[in-house]
């Protein structure tokens, strides 16, 4: 069974800077296409970018240049770097992963960012 666990989200001021995780078990790493979401209180799920397994990668306007998402086929991870933090970043954000029609996704992590 697919599992997703990620890691990295915590309290940080604006202006600066996380990388989160998403560590992925229970299949074949490199067959998947990855995506990272957010869920601010009182709003929607929204993509925030995903990456293919041809390492192609898609961002949403509001972290273009600001955020990069990568991934390592040899540690089983996708990552989400993030820099130039703001308060409106503020979420829950979740991994999720795509084989084909099927998805997958992760428990979240809290990113909380506030001086």
């Amino acid at each position: 069974q697919v599992q997703l666990v990620e890691s990295g989200g915590g309290l940080v001021q604006p202006g600066g800077s996380l990388r989160l995780a998403c560590t992925q078990s229970g299949s074949i790493f490199p067959l998947y296409a990855f995506g990272w979401y957010r869920q601010a209180p009182g709003k929607e799920r929204e993509l925030v970018a995903d990456i293919s397994i041809g390492s192609s990668t898609n961002y949403a306007d509001f972290v273009k240049g600001r955020f990069t998402i990568s991934r390592d086929n040899t540690k089983n991870t996708v990552y989400l770097q993030m820099i130039s933090l703001k308060p409106e970043d503020t979420a829950v954000y979740y991994c999720k992963a795509n084989y084909y029609a099927v998805a997958y996704w992760g428990k979240g992590t809290l990113v909380t960012v506030s001086s």
